[in-house]
């Protein structure tokens, strides 16, 4: 059974920095390119971040490049994304995902989410 179990998530100020955390089990986490997607209050789910199988290829969505940072550890199946410079518009809950078409949010399997807390 797959199992994408995230933790990391918080309240903090713009500006502020959080890191989020991935852990899963169930697959062979290393054959699998991760992404991350999130779903702000009132809105569709948002495609984020994907990083290859081996970590050596990542990609962001424009609304996060250069802010965000995804990361992977094979050795302990676990997914991360740092998140810099956070914005108020950031704030949404922040699932972990595999099996997801392409740079969109729609996937087989995401964890239960984190929520991401952006205010003053």
């Amino acid at each position: 059974e797959v199992r994408l179990v995230e933790s990391g998530g918080g309240l903090v100020q713009p500006g502020g920095s959080l890191r989020l955390s991935c852990a899963a089990s169930g697959f062979a986490f290393s054959n699998y390119a991760m992404s991350w997607v999130r779903q702000a209050p009132g809105k569709g789910l948002e495609w984020v971040s994907t990083i290859t199988t081996g970590g050596g290829s990542t990609y962001y969505a424009d609304s996060v490049k250069g802010r965000f940072t995804i990361s992977r550890d094979n050795a302990k199946n676990t997914l991360y994304l740092q998140l810099n410079s956070l914005k108020t518009e950031d704030t949404a809950i922040y699932y972990c995902a595999k099996d997801c078409q392409w740079l969109l949010p729609q996937c087989v399997s995401r964890g239960q989410g984190t929520q991401v807390t952006v205010s003053s």
